[in-house]
C-alpha cells in the first residue's frame, strides 16, 4: 500500500477578481498503510487536500507523491468517496459499482464477478438491480464502497462521505470501514468535522489551520482499531484535545477576521 508525502503544497483557486489561496506549506507524511483524518475550521482546504492528493487539482507550489511517484494527474489505484456518493441516478447499482472497471476496460465477465464479490461483501447483493434513488443513505454509502472495493483500490480518499447520515448508521459505516482497513490494510485519508470520528478511524489526526489551510498540529492516536476503544478513557481524552486544538483555531480566525474588519 502506498505512502503518501507532501512537501511545501500550496493550491491558488483563480478567480475573475482575486485568486484564493486555499492552501500553504502544506508538509505531511502518510505511512504505508496508515489510516489518517484531516480535520479543520470549514473553508480550511480540507477538500482541496484531497483533490490534489487524488491528482485532480494541480498544486501551484510544491509536490504531492504517493507510493514515490509523483501525481500528475488521477491515479488507478486511487479511490474517492465525495460527500454525495459520486452516484449515477441512471445506473443500477450493479452499473454504479462497475464504473471504475468499465472505465479500465474490464471485461463484461470479469466485471459482473467482482462486482457481485463487492455488493456481496456490502451487504447490497439482493439491490443489484436496484437504483441509489431507492436505496437508504446508509446503502448508497455502502454503494460507493462498494465501488472503491471493485477498483481494489490502495489509497482511499474520503470527504464526509457519513456526514448526512443519522447517529447509529454513521456508527455502523465508521465501524464497517475500520473492518475492511484491517481486512485491506490500505492508506487511508479521511476527510471530516466530527471529532469523534476522526479518533475513531484516524491512526493520526491532522489539525489544519483557517484558510489558507496549514498542517496546526497532528496528534497521535495509537489506540484507533482496538476493541471497545471508542467507549475508551484514551478515545475520550483524545476528543478533548482536538477540541482544544480547533477551538484555539477557530478563536485565531475570529481574531484575524476582526482585525481585517478594522483595517
Amino acid at each position: 500500500m502506498p505512502a503518501i508525502d507532501i512537501n511545501a503544497l500550496a493550491v491558488t483557486y483563480t478567480g475573475v477578481d482575486r485568486d484564493t489561496r486555499a492552501l500553504e506549506s502544506i508538509d505531511l507524511h502518510v505511512g504505508d498503510g496508515e489510516p489518517i483524518a484531516v480535520i479543520g475550521p470549514s473553508g480550511c482546504g480540507k477538500s482541496t487536500l484531497l483533490l490534489a492528493l487524488a491528482g485532480l487539482l494541480p498544486a501551484s507550489q510544491g509536490r504531492v507523491n504517493i507510493g514515490g511517484e509523483p501525481i500528475a494527474g488521477p491515479r488507478r489505484r486511487t479511490a474517492l468517496i465525495l460527500q454525495d456518493f459520486g452516484l449515477l441516478p441512471w445506473k443500477t447499482v450493479a452499473h454504479n459499482a462497475a464504473l471504475g472497471l468499465e472505465l479500465r476496460a474490464v471485461a463484461a465477465a470479469e466485471r459482473r464477478r467482482i462486482v457481485a464479490e463487492a455488493l456481496d461483501r456490502l451487504g447490497l447483493a439482493e439491490f443489484a438491480d436496484a437504483y441509489p434513488g431507492e436505496l437508504s443513505g446508509g446503502m448508497r454509502q455502502r454503494l460507493a464502497l462498494a465501488r472503491a472495493l471493485a477498483l481494489d483500490a490502495d489509497l482511499l480518499l474520503m470527504d464526509e462521505p457519513l456526514s448526512a447520515l443519522d447517529a447509529l448508521t454513521r456508527e455502523d459505516l465508521q465501524d464497517l470501514l475500520l473492518e475492511i482497513w484491517r481486512q485491506r490494510g490500505h492508506t487511508a485519508v479521511l476527510v471530516t468535522h466530527s471529532i469523534e470520528e476522526a479518533v475513531y478511524l484516524g491512526r493520526r489526526v491532522v489539525v489544519l489551520t483557517p484558510r489558507p489551510g496549514r498542517v496546526a498540529a497532528i496528534v497521535d492516536n495509537p489506540g484507533m482499531g482496538d476493541e471497545g476503544f471508542r467507549s475508551s478513557p484514551e478515545f475520550l481524552k483524545r476528543c478533548v484535545k482536538l477540541r482544544r486544538l480547533l477551538e484555539a483555531e477557530g478563536a485565531l480566525a475570529t481574531a484575524a477576521t476582526g482585525s481585517e474588519g478594522d483595517a
